[in-house]
């Protein structure tokens, strides 16, 4: 079997191994593919792993041999999933690996906003404290979280998670979900999007990208929000109307964005969210911690593994 990562650097920038994939088939690693690229790199694959590498269609139709794409990602949108299962090409990716890791940054970005002690660490290192006439200062509002809502759209596995941690902070939590009243975890109320959006003192997005969630946040639902509302978007960047969001943060209808991703990533140097001071943004990295990384590579080679042997398993078409 001939192997080819598109896009093997995010996921492994040199600190893990590949070895275990290599005792598999032929394998060869791209840190990045461009589209251009795609089509003959992977013209004599029989296994394609991709993170963020699309191969749709027309990608597809030129790959022959292709019998498996391993999305290295839990999302696949990725991938023409319907073209694949005309094609008899097997799609898998790999579900879960991440939850812990990106519960957690939704907890780092909460709490950055709540106890700002990134920037109480800058001051300090310049010599505020020690200039201070007391033995102690604040220069901005320290909240409590316990006896807030926290309304979370999409309750999924991190969904879940960041539900059972808010709990765990002493929050009320309610959420938008499928899922009927007997599933939800204990303490969890259900609830339309409206009465989340009016009720929340911190909005945590996790649902999937879909074309009724593509800007779910907008003008109409920012203006359901309460002005000391905290959004948080770990989930996919489009989730948001940018420029919607924008305004609202200019106008002060909304106290802060806090967010792991992005409509375009990389964004341009000219989006809106990007110089404003209540807007606190990491570079995509929640599902990056090295624990989840090892998951992911384990979970991806066991997937290739399944294929090989004629039992696929983590399959999404």
């Amino acid at each position: 079997m001939k192997i080819v990562i598109l896009d093997g650097y995010s996921a492994n920038p040199g600190d893990l191994s590949w070895d275990a994939l290599k005792a598999l088939g032929e394998v060869t690693v791209y840190d990045r593919t461009s589209r251009e690229d795609t089509v003959e790199r992977a013209a004599d694959a029989d296994i394609v792993l991709t993170n963020k590498v699309v191969i749709d269609r027309e990608v597809m139709e030129q790959l022959p041999r292709l019998k498996f794409i391993g999305v290295l990602a839990t999302g696949y949108n990725i991938i023409d999933v319907a073209c694949a299962r005309e094609r008899g090409v097997v799609v898998s990716n790999v579900p879960a690996y991440s939850t812990e890791s990106v519960a957690q940054m939704v907890f780092s970005h909460l709490l950055t906003m709540t106890n700002r002690t990134e920037h109480y660490a800058q001051q300090n290192r310049e010599g505020r404290w020690s200039r201070s006439a007391d033995f102690c200062y604040w220069d901005s509002p320290v909240m409590e979280l316990a006896g807030k809502t926290m309304g979370i759209v999409g309750l999924g596995n991190i969904g879940r998670r960041v539900a059972e941690i808010a709990l765990a902070f002493g929050m009320k939590v309610v959420a938008l979900t499928s899922k009927s009243e007997a599933l939800l975890p204990p303490g969890v109320q259900k609830v339309t999007l409206e009465e989340l959006l009016g009720a929340s003192d911190v909005v945590s997005l996790h649902c999937p990208l879909t074309d009724q969630t593509r800007h779910l946040i907008n003008h109409d639902t920012i203006a359901m929000m309460r002005p000391t509302a905290i959004l948080i978007n770990t989930g996919r960047g489009p989730l948001v109307d940018d420029e919607a969001l924008a305004d609202a943060l200019r106008a002060n209808r909304l106290k802060a964005y806090c967010a792991d991703v992005m409509t375009q990533e990389p964004p341009k140097a000219d989006n809106p969210l990007l110089g404003l001071k209540n807007v606190f943004l990491t570079p995509h990295i929640a599902w990056a911690s090295t624990e989840a990384r090892i998951r992911l590579l384990d979970i991806t080679i066991k997937n290739v593994r399944a294929f090989i042997e004629g039992k696929p398993q983590n399959v999404i078409n």
